[in-house]
């Protein structure tokens, strides 16, 4: 994840141009918060996990394709390397935070 898929992800979390209201003002932010979008990004996860697992268990049977195993395999792969990314960021966030003076 680089930060130009990061400002994307919140330009469409937020709904808008990615540009600051000309207000100033905090606002009421719409739509869904970073835990929804967590939660929502680890139960992809999950089920790309699932799915690859299922994969597997087909092509073990003599019922499913290398190449379906590969791909879902592949897909799993890419899920968690995201969600190992985001928590990443957070806790590099979260320590930037800590360090900050008050």
């Amino acid at each position: 994840m680089n930060p130009m898929m990061a400002a994307r992800a919140y330009q469409a979390v937020q709904g808008g141009s990615g540009l600051p209201s000309p207000t100033g003002g905090a606002g009421q932010v719409q739509g869904a918060g970073f835990g929804d979008i967590l939660q929502n990004v680890m139960g992809d996860m999950t089920q790309a996990s699932k799915a690859a697992e299922t994969q597997m268990t087909s092509a073990v049977q003599g019922q499913g394709s290398l190449i379906d195993v590969v791909t879902a395999v592949s897909s799993a792969e890419a899920s968690l390397e995201t969600v190992m990314a985001v928590r990443d960021q957070v806790i590099a966030a979260y320590q930037e935070i800590m360090r900050m003076p008050i």
